[in-house]
């Protein structure tokens, strides 16, 4: 049981980090999409690859972020069963929503995801846009790190659901999650 108190503890606090770090480019966002509107509009003149800027910002804070969304219990559910349930049903919701659900569509979307983000890799591959930023193959490669982040993620509600089912009380699903 400590190893699995082990894992829950890394991968929170990898999700967590990443999460946390990743709503500083929310800032980021913001701050580029107004230099990009005062540029056009103050000034007649603006740069495709601030445009890119921003939107691949915006793209990664959800991407980085999602892993660290899903510890806080901000993800969308379907409270038809879940919401009524008490919490020793709750976990095994949990533990059977993340296994037949989660975790499978995880490593569809990494597997049929895969030559997209190699074929970009392959040629380098830059925005699409004259004069944009480069690194496109990137941005891609988000896709596979958001599975990653939100897979283990899944893995550590299995394990925490685990626990709890186990008898430790601290694990239990959270009201309202």
């Amino acid at each position: 049981m400590g190893a699995l108190r082990g894992f829950i503890a890394v991968v929170d606090g990898l999700n967590e980090w990443i999460g946390r770090a990743a709503a500083w480019l929310t800032l980021g966002t913001v701050l580029v999409c107004f230099a990009v509107v005062v540029l056009r509009y103050g000034f007649g003149s603006g740069y495709i690859w601030l445009q890119d800027l921003y939107v691949w910002q915006h793209a990664a804070v959800f991407m980085l972020g999602a892993g660290y969304t899903f510890i806080h219990g901000g993800h969308v559910r379907v409270d038809v069963l879940y919401g009524r349930a008490g919490p020793r049903r709750q976990a095994w919701l949990d533990i059977v929503g993340t296994v037949v659900f989660l975790l499978p569509w995880l490593v569809v979307l990494a597997w049929m995801s895969g030559p997209f983000i190699l074929s970009s890799w392959h040629i380098r591959e830059a925005s699409g846009q004259t004069g944009g930023l480069p690194g496109a193959y990137l941005m891609k490669t988000l896709i596979w790190v958001f599975c990653g982040l939100v897979g283990l993620q899944g893995l550590a509600l299995i394990a925490r659901r685990v626990l709890f089912l186990a008898g430790d009380e601290s694990h239990a699903p959270a009201a309202g999650h």
